[in-house]
């Protein structure tokens, strides 16, 4: 016994390096995710599984941009810039085995265990992104192609004037064709809007004025009608001619006459076709709002506001949260108007905000002139304060716009187009100055903030900007419960570094927030509850400080966009329920830079991917 123990103990240092050695051998070259016993994979596996999986993710991004010539011309790629995308049914079909395919191989020639972090999020990343687009095919004739907000008919227009330039004679003579092509994009779009109309999904009859007000703006003006100021298209293309120096006057003349000849030719008549649609379905048209009349229209419902709130809620749980949030704003509102000695109760001060001259400019064009220019400096004041904020910022620019003429009596109050990833193009930051009533001054601090910085434009160009991640997460605008989300706490964020000093303007953040709060209840009515427009519209009035206008607005938004208004304040929540996490773990060692990091560098997630971000963030720094 006294032999075994001596020999015992001689070796069991030796064991005990051996033992050491192995552990560090795994611990460093193995994958780190797994016990240190039990991993399959070492650093080399993992490096090689990786490589495999983001070639894969560049093959299929790659494939995605030769299916849309109109997301290359987004992204400053010019090969495909002559042609529109394809709308057709054939089209459509293809996409979804396409989707079916991609996600086959992902699953079953990709083994997750054996990635890096980054391509195991953009692994999950892609595999969601297809299983929505999957569940949706069945429900793609549920919606409305040609609508008030963001239909074919303005958005083909509004594309040509935002993403495609014109430097040379080529980039005109494509301008052209693509003009040319409008009769064939027509027509697959009246293709769509006549397959819809067998299901049932046809707009409620309030709204066709609208649309029909806007094709006949999209080819009124000259040179189609001598006399009246210049025609949208032909103004912009002949504003594109006269910013490249090496077109002398007579080549203008010629490409400027071909232009009014693709209009006369091509362009009135195939909006004429559309115009003469709309206005025999308009007979046809009943009043019902909600998704409800459709077949299948609850099922669709249920699977927009998961889509949209990145969340398993119910339409009721919905509801209830949103009348919940009314009563605490309303509360905090409340605060507020106590500070400003105002005498009255709340209803008495929303019409106060809504009768004041004080908060509106004129709706003239010096009006709209400043408001534009004040909407800019708050962008650049809050631009100077980032890094408070951010470890990192976009390099890209934002500009302010007024929305174009031909679309302003029926767009939104505002919203966000990114910029070109080459520079070539800003960010802009939308206003609807139709109406200055829409868009107070008391509310112009948010919305800046919401559409421009540290809203949109820092949260969408910044994701583009990050080279380390894969095209498809680059680009991306799914997840809107993110996308809004982050929009909405953004307006917040402000006020917490010293914004807001007016308590008007801070009562507008929380009017801004109040409606967003609205938003969950009046879409969850219509489309599960069977309001009608106008219980909608009163439910508006009554409970914010909005214009008359403003209320219509919207509910004729939540009719065209089921569900999407749910992203906004579960998104906000949630984003904001994960830093008091982050702040409760990690008390001095947390710093809102890098948190912020943490919610922006992996571009737009679900929201279950980012609560999982978030918690490694707090066991890394905790560690």
């Amino acid at each position: 016994m006294n032999n075994f123990i001596k020999i015992t103990i001689r070796i069991l240092p030796v064991f005990a390096i051996l033992v050491l050695a192995y552990v560090l051998y795994l611990n460093y070259y193995g994958d780190r995710s797994q016990n240190w016993f039990g991993g399959r994979y070492s650093k080399a596996d993992i490096i090689v599984e990786s490589k495999k999986a983001n070639a894969f993710f560049e093959r299929y991004y790659d494939t995605v941009l030769t299916m849309s010539p109109q997301l290359q011309s987004s992204l400053g790629i010019k090969t495909q810039q002559d042609k529109w995308d394809d709308l057709s049914e054939e089209a459509a079909q293809k996409r979804y085995e396409f989707n079916l395919k991609n996600l086959k191989y992902l699953q079953d020639s990709l083994r997750t265990e054996g990635l890096d972090s980054t391509t195991s999020i953009s692994f999950l990343l892609l595999e969601k992104q297809l299983e929505q687009e999957i569940e949706g095919f069945k429900y793609r004739h549920f919606d409305y192609p040609v609508n008030q907000m963001h239909g074919l008919h303005t958005e083909s227009i509004s594309f040509l004037i935002n993403s495609h330039p014109i430097d040379n004679e080529k980039d005109a003579l494509d301008y052209l064709k693509r003009l040319n092509g409008l009769d064939l994009r027509i027509n697959q779009i009246l293709e769509q809007l006549q397959l819809r109309e067998a299901t049932g999904a046809i707009p409620p009859r309030f709204l066709f004025p609208k649309l029909i007000d806007d094709c006949v703006n999209i080819v009124s003006g000259a040179p189609l009608n001598p006399g009246l100021k210049k025609n949208v298209i032909y103004e912009d293309f002949e504003n594109k001619l006269n910013r490249v120096a090496d077109f002398d006057s007579n080549r203008k003349k010629i490409l400027l006459d071909n232009c009014k000849a693709v209009l006369q030719n091509t362009v009135l008549p195939a909006y004429g076709r559309l115009i003469n649609y709309l206005r025999n379905t308009e007979t046809k048209a009943i009043s019902a709002p909600g998704l409800w009349k459709m077949k299948e229209g609850e099922e669709c419902y249920a699977f927009r506001l998961k889509e949209q709130s990145s969340s398993d809620l119910s339409p009721e749980a919905i509801y209830d949260l949103g009348n919940d949030e009314i009563q605490r704003i309303q509360s905090e509102m409340g605060d507020i108007i106590k500070k400003l000695n105002f005498r009255g109760d709340l209803q008495e001060f929303f019409k106060f905000m809504r009768e004041s001259q004080q908060f509106y400019y004129p709706n003239s064009p010096a009006g709209k002139a400043e408001y534009l220019k004040k909407a800019t400096a708050i962008i650049d004041s809050m631009r100077l304060q980032l890094p408070k904020l951010f470890n990192i910022m976009p390099k890209a620019a934002i500009t302010v716009k007024a929305v174009e003429s031909y679309r302003e009596m029926s767009a939104g109050k505002a919203f966000y187009e990114v910029p070109a990833p080459d520079g070539s193009r800003p960010g802009h930051y939308y206003v609807n100055t139709f109406d200055m009533r829409i868009v107070p001054k008391y509310q112009m601090e948010a919305l800046a903030y919401h559409e421009g910085i540290p809203g949109h434009h820092l949260q969408l160009a910044l994701a583009q900007e990050m080279t380390n991640l894969p095209r498809f997460r680059r680009y991306s605008q799914d997840y809107n419960a993110y996308v809004e989300g982050w929009g909405l706490y953004a307006e917040l964020l402000p006020k917490e570094i010293g914004f807001y000093k007016d308590p008007y303007s801070d009562f507008g953040r929380l009017a801004m927030e109040l409606w967003r709060a609205c938003r969950l209840v009046v879409d969850v009515g219509i489309h599960s509850k069977r309001w009608t427009r106008e219980q909608a519209i009163q439910f508006y009035k009554n409970n914010t400080p909005n214009s008359e206008a403003d209320c219509i607005k919207m509910v004729d938004r939540h009719i065209v966009m089921p569900g999407q208004a749910a992203a906004y304040k579960i998104g906000m929540m949630a984003i904001l329920e994960f830093r008091e996490k982050s702040k409760k773990e990690l008390g001095d060692k947390f710093d809102i830079r890098d948190f912020h990091d943490v919610v922006l560098k992996n571009g737009a997630v679900p929201l279950s991917v980012l609560e999982d971000l978030v918690m490694e963030y707090i066991k890394n720094n905790k560690r």
